[in-house]
């Protein structure tokens, strides 16, 4: 059995003393190794991990989704406190990134640099490419942008005047091979989320796709992109979709519509087994 927790998130659930932040973080527990995808934006991992009882001194690897400070924001306080990890990442995690949202740019990248986490703790392992982490345990790499409709967030860029648009290279996602089919943790998935489908699809040759969970980055994309994800997954037939952070109350309501009982928010505290 694998399971997958929510550390960090937007917002919290039931378990009472859990705090939330504009951040994301899940713990996944497969045959024995705990591998922890993403940080944070570095308030809650470690009060969250703590009430929650898992102990993140015994996490050896971390995936980083991409380079922006509510995915990797939690490193510093992690390495300080739990110890030093190996960082699975691309290699333009580093670079400078900006949002502009009303009229203002707000850098948006990683908050230290990498020298620095290097120092304490932090051994990098960069690569453009899919790998295997674990036995049926894959990082997808850089994730072809194929769909046409899956145009992105036109407010992300990479200088301070905001003219370079940032289409987020180095997003990339986990996939677990199960029984039930695959199963999708996403981090922000700026590629989109079919795009990052079809490529789990074609990395590992299972069609099945049983659950996504994490931010579908919907909150900050067109309507032609909504209407386009929800069609296509209908099209995939995915049995739960648990979506977190970024996927956006107004596309959250959306998909509790059209996947009557299949949709699950996947707020700090929430598990998915499989």
């Amino acid at each position: 059995m694998s399971r997958i927790t929510i550390l960090c998130d937007n917002s919290v659930g039931p378990l009472s003393g859990t705090l939330g932040e504009h951040g994301f973080a899940a713990l996944l527990e497969h045959e024995g190794e705990a591998i922890l995808f993403d940080t944070g934006g570095g308030d809650t991992l470690l009060h969250n991990a703590h009430r929650m009882n898992r102990d993140l001194r015994s996490v050896r690897r971390v995936v980083l989704s991409h380079g922006h400070y509510d995915h990797a924001g939690g490193l510093w306080p992690l390495l300080k406190s739990c110890g030093p990890k190996i960082i699975h990442a691309h290699p333009d995690i580093f670079q400078r990134r900006y949002s502009l949202r009303g009229g203002n740019v707000n850098s948006v990248g990683i908050p230290y640099a990498e020298p620095f986490l290097a120092g304490i703790g932090a051994t990098f392992s960069y690569s453009h490419a899919h790998r295997e982490l674990a036995p049926g345990v894959f990082l997808t790499g850089e994730v072809p942008r194929v769909t046409p409709f899956e145009s992105g967030d036109a407010g992300l860029c990479c200088d301070e005047a905001g003219c370079a648009g940032d289409s987020v290279p180095d997003d990339q996602s986990l996939v677990l091979v199960t029984e039930k089919g695959l199963v999708l943790l996403l981090g922000c998935c700026h590629a989109g989320v079919v795009n990052t489908i079809l490529h789990a699809r074609k990395l590992t040759g299972v069609t099945e796709v049983y659950a996504i969970i994490g931010g579908c980055h919907l909150g900050f994309c067109g309507k032609e992109q909504l209407e386009g994800t929800i069609a296509a997954l209908k099209r995939f037939r995915v049995k739960k979709i648990c979506g977190s952070h970024c996927t956006g109350f107004a596309a959250s309501a959306r998909l509790v519509a059209d996947f009557p009982g299949g949709f699950h928010p996947a707020h700090v505290g929430y598990t998915l087994e499989v």
